[in-house]
């Protein structure tokens, strides 16, 4: 099924490229960068943002192979129309040493197992903990927000070797 694209989102795509050249991304790049610049009305991810082709190739066809898709929070969840959703923080608790965002991914990655695509856009430590599983997820797509965490959590997915989608600085969220 194709998706309709309403012509608010076309006129604000022909606004986005009239200001910023996308043209050298390549195509899932290109896709991922564009929905992330509109989604924040943010050009600066043009050069925040930080990703792999291939790795977006191998996601891409895990998508359409029906690879669970694991959210850290709701309001990421609402941003996602096409695809059922994973989200377990309304069953997490917090505990000593384990924030009720950890303990949610905890929860998603006994529900799922490997090959899911992850969508972290809030919590850091959600990010964190993933990072302590063995997930072997198709995608992590890491962009938690704020000034305490967010930034290193995504420092340490990069670092991680996981087929990932960050960005370098503090920005991020559900968007």
């Amino acid at each position: 099924m194709n998706r309709v694209v309403h012509p608010i989102e076309e006129e604000s795509y022909r606004r986005l490229r009239a200001r910023l050249d996308t043209s050298h991304f390549p195509p899932l790049t290109r896709a991922v960068v564009e929905r992330v610049i509109h989604s924040a009305a943010d050009l600066e991810y043009a050069t925040d943002l930080v990703m792999d082709e291939a790795a977006l190739e191998r996601a891409y066809a895990a998508l359409h192979a029906g690879a669970p898709v694991v959210v850290d929070v709701e309001m990421v969840a609402a941003g996602i129309t096409r695809r059922e959703t994973v989200c377990r923080l309304k069953e997490a608790v917090a505990g000593p040493g384990l924030t009720r965002s950890a303990h949610a991914i905890r929860l998603a990655h006994e529900q799922v197992g490997p090959g899911a695509l992850w969508v972290i856009g809030n919590a850091p430590t959600a990010l964190e903990e993933l990072l302590t599983l063995d997930a072997d997820p198709a995608l992590v797509i890491g962009l938690p927000v704020g000034f305490v965490g967010a930034a290193e959590s995504k420092a340490a997915l990069r670092e991680s070797g996981l087929p990932a989608v960050s960005n370098v600085s503090e920005k991020g969220g559900s968007a």
